[in-house]
């Protein structure tokens, strides 16, 4: 079953204790498919600008990557500068180049349309809503956003939030958008919002999961040197959809692995720059560190 995702592409420079990169690649879409790709196939919705490098469009192509509705446009790619100090929980961002993400418009091919599993990565939620319109009939539909349009876009992403089935969000922004500093009340206020599952994602202190039915929270995989954390919530997410997608069944059991295959694949993304270690994994490798997870978690 595939997997269609909304998102950015990037070229990005990141500074951290371990070093900097200059203009590598990077991007919501990409982070996730690095991890999605493992259990279902990808399909990415992006726009990336004429600059932007035909190495990066090849080694998504040998990644078996679906490239269709990735638009190639007039302009500058998205470019994001970031450097990360101390405990590296949060990035400081230096610089963000929109490009053609000021203009961009998704627009997917007619088979594309009955994809039943859809994850809308951080992105302005209009743009969230019009890849939205253009699908027939969904079967998981998943959103993720940030601060910035919480306090900009608000009313887009409310409307958004009746319409989607999971909401993906870190702690901070839960308690921005639900008004609440206790998690567990917040996400019990963002339920009201309209979508039926929260996801909670707490960095180096793992994920809380709430829905009508059952709550579940999963700690962080123990990772003891910790590269770039950049990306490290898209690549959860990618673990999290492809798992769904590829089990098709959308109950506690399946919903609580998809939940271990993400914090582990987010546990590897973190361990180089870039997709520098997430690009080389097999569903060989996440099953063995679920694995020692497992004894890690049991008592």
């Amino acid at each position: 079953m595939s997997v269609l995702v909304l998102g950015t592409i990037a070229t990005d420079t990141v500074k951290t204790p371990f070093g900097r990169k200059v203009d590598i690649l990077g991007g919501s879409v990409v982070h996730f498919a690095m991890s999605c790709r493992l259990f279902s196939p990808v399909n990415i919705v992006a726009a990336v600008g004429e600059d932007f490098p035909q190495k990066y469009i090849n080694f998504l192509l040998r990644k078996n990557i679906n490239l269709t509705s990735l638009s190639r446009c007039d302009g500058r790619s998205f470019h994001w500068e970031g450097e990360y100090n101390g405990d590296m929980n949060a990035a400081i961002t230096l610089k963000t180049e929109l490009g053609v993400l000021l203009t961009f418009k998704p627009r997917i091919m007619p088979e594309q349309r009955v994809i039943k599993y859809v994850f809308l990565a951080n992105t302005d939620p209009e743009l969230q809503l019009s890849l939205l319109r253009q699908l027939r009939s969904p079967q998981l539909v998943a959103l993720d956003t940030m601060n910035f349009w919480i306090d900009n876009k608000r009313a887009a992403l409310l409307k958004m939030l009746k319409k989607v089935d999971i909401f993906v969000v870190n702690d901070q922004e839960a308690r921005t958008l639900s008004g609440e500093v206790n998690l567990v009340r917040a996400v019990k206020k963002l339920r009201k919002l309209g979508p039926r599952m929260i996801l909670i994602k707490k960095g180096e202190h793992g994920c809380l999961f709430y829905s009508d039915k059952f709550i579940f929270s999963l700690p962080a995989y123990p990772v003891d040197k910790v590269i770039d954390p950049t990306g490290a919530g898209d690549t959860f997410a990618g673990a999290f959809m492809g798992y769904l997608a590829k089990t098709k069944r959308i109950d506690e059991k399946n919903l609580k692995l998809a939940i271990a295959f993400g914090t582990v694949a987010a546990s590897y993304n973190i361990e180089d720059f870039g997709v520098a270690k997430s690009c080389t994994l097999s569903l060989k490798d996440l099953q063995f560190r679920l694995n020692k997870f497992k004894q890690i978690i049991s008592f």
